[in-house]
């Protein structure tokens, strides 16, 4: 099974008021299935693309039932409690102190500084996903923030990030674009992108994690999403990466997916920080 290093993406799981409506509906748009809910951990329930555990989904915690659904991307640690040492003293704020999770790892919850909401694991017998970058499985990552400076700052701080710019484009779209790539063990392998919130966001939306899923046909998936009640926030949009579009799902967590197969345009200059 993949071992993931430090600071890479390594697990997603959402809180839904109605677990099995949830299922349904990433059952239809994304094509999972879903295994046996554990009652020993909150009946916490695993979903499965092709046989191989890509997420999961969980009802909330007692008391927990004003919490807005929300997907949660967790970053792999060798060391949990270091890890949230880091985080305190980077400026970020822990939601949950570091706890083990029987034999599967260890977990903490936590706020990067301008108020995206980020999971840690230090995997024991659970690596994490066992599918990455297929159709029906995680496949990237962006942190949107007001806060640029502080994000950047907290990230290469709690993580042994490396972190290069998008260099602006030739197009009017592109021109104030304010977006890092971070990689893990050298430019080749980036883990995640971080992206300038400009006045397009409502104000009322706060920073926040946007976890991809690959699949097969973006069009497809967000018609499938609009048909189960769920809603398109942006997009279908073609890129250099993939056609992809931003969702949310109809107890609004947002995701979006994204179809790599199908590309167009050059690939951005960048440039190292």
């Amino acid at each position: 099974m993949t071992e993931f290093p430090e600071g890479a993406p390594c697990w997603a799981d959402a809180m839904f008021k109605d677990v099995e409506g949830a299922k349904s509906f990433y059952g239809e748009v994304l094509g999972w299935t879903f295994g046996e809910a554990a009652s020993e951990y909150g009946n916490y329930t695993q979903a499965y693309s092709d046989g191989k555990a890509v997420a999961a989904v969980v009802p909330p915690m007692p008391g927990g039932d004003d919490v807005p659904s929300a997907w949660c991307l967790y970053f792999a640690s060798k060391d949990v409690q270091k890890t949230a040492d880091k985080i305190k003293e980077a400026g970020g704020t822990l939601l949950m102190e570091p706890m083990q999770v029987g034999t599967f790892g260890s977990m903490a919850l936590a706020r990067e500084p301008s108020g995206a909401v980020l999971g840690i694991w230090q995997a024991g017998v659970h690596q994490g996903f066992e599918k990455v970058g297929e159709p029906g499985a995680y496949c990237w990552a962006e942190a949107f923030t007001r806060d640029p400076e502080k994000t950047d700052a907290f990230l290469t701080q709690v993580f042994p990030y490396s972190a290069r710019k998008m260099e602006p484009g030739k197009d009017a779209e592109t021109q104030d674009i304010d977006f890092k790539v971070f990689s893990v063990g050298g430019r080749d392998n980036p883990v995640l992108g971080r992206m300038k919130m400009g006045d397009e966001f409502p104000e009322q939306v706060p920073s926040y994690i946007q976890v991809y899923f690959n699949v097969e046909n973006c069009d497809e998936a967000v018609a499938k999403t609009k048909k189960l009640g769920g809603r398109l926030h942006f997009g279908p949009m073609d890129s250099p990466f993939g056609r992809f579009a931003a969702l949310g799902d109809p107890q609004g967590a947002a995701f979006a997916v994204i179809d790599m197969s199908t590309t167009a345009g050059e690939m951005p200059r960048m440039t190292d920080v």
